[in-house]
């Protein structure tokens, strides 16, 4: 299937390790020009090299996203240098789980106020490639986390609060042709993310976590990229406001 990407323009928040990386790897298989980044410099440098070498454009930058000014800066300036930005993917995450005011604060500036924040500097492009093209996209990485609850946690409610976000950002931009979409997973597997600490530091909890899904395992960052890669390309122009959960049907929610 030709997902009709191909010469486009894409930001990916947290591009660099991943779900992020995965996104920003997959976009430049399928043609798309990449800007991502992400809070080490290093890491920033050699995810730019390694889309550069797939044939596009790439650029990065270290960027802290708890800086408003500085996010948006970055953002313009991507649009600039690419002459427009068709795809934006917010998928930075702060990954705070505890109920203190900290952990709230930091989720909040991280997640919530990062999506908010690139979104304001992007949407002047995203708007201008919907018009010439009648299509852009705005990607949110949120969290099945945001529906269920065993404690009170602040990673929950912020991811909830950014699918709630992203339904009024998709009705509101319809007629502009600015799609706003969420793709939710569950426990995602990685070598230096969360699930592969708790495995190292935790490994009982781990294998109590794995047996819960009916799957009996943990998602690569490669099958949540696709989800996200599919909501960004035009093949899926009629598709906005929705909340995606690929969690390998681990939450036993219906959506209706």
């Amino acid at each position: 299937m030709d997902l009709g990407l191909k010469g486009k323009r894409a930001v990916v928040l947290g591009g660099t390790r991943g779900i992020g990386r995965a996104i920003a790897e997959t976009l430049a298989g399928e043609g798309v020009d990449v800007a991502v980044c992400a809070r080490n410099a290093d890491q920033v440098a050699e995810a730019v090299a390694a889309l550069k070498a797939k044939g596009v454009r790439a650029t990065g930058a270290a960027v802290d996203i708890t800086d408003g000014p500085a996010l948006k800066a970055w953002v313009k300036g991507v649009g600039e240098e690419f002459g427009g930005i068709d795809v934006l993917v917010s998928n930075a995450g702060a990954m705070a789980q505890g109920h203190d005011p900290a952990s709230w604060t930091q989720n909040f500036e991280v997640d919530v106020l990062g999506a908010v924040n690139a979104f304001d500097a992007a949407q002047p492009f995203l708007t201008a490639a919907a018009g010439k093209t009648g299509d852009a996209a705005f990607v949110i990485i949120a969290s099945i986390s945001a529906a269920q609850a065993d404690n009170a946690s602040s990673y929950g409610p912020m991811k909830a609060a950014l699918i709630h976000m992203a339904k009024g950002l998709a009705r509101q931009h319809a007629k502009a042709g600015v799609r706003v979409n969420v793709v939710s997973p569950g426990m995602v597997y990685f070598k230096g993310g969360v699930w592969n600490t708790i495995e190292t530091n935790m490994p009982d909890f781990f294998r109590q976590a794995v047996a819960r899904n009916p799957t009996g395992r943990c998602a690569t960052p490669q099958e949540i990229a696709n989800a996200a890669v599919f909501l960004a390309a035009p093949v899926s122009s009629y598709t906005t406001g929705v909340n995606l959960v690929v969690d390998g049907a681990v939450s036993n929610r219906v959506n209706f």
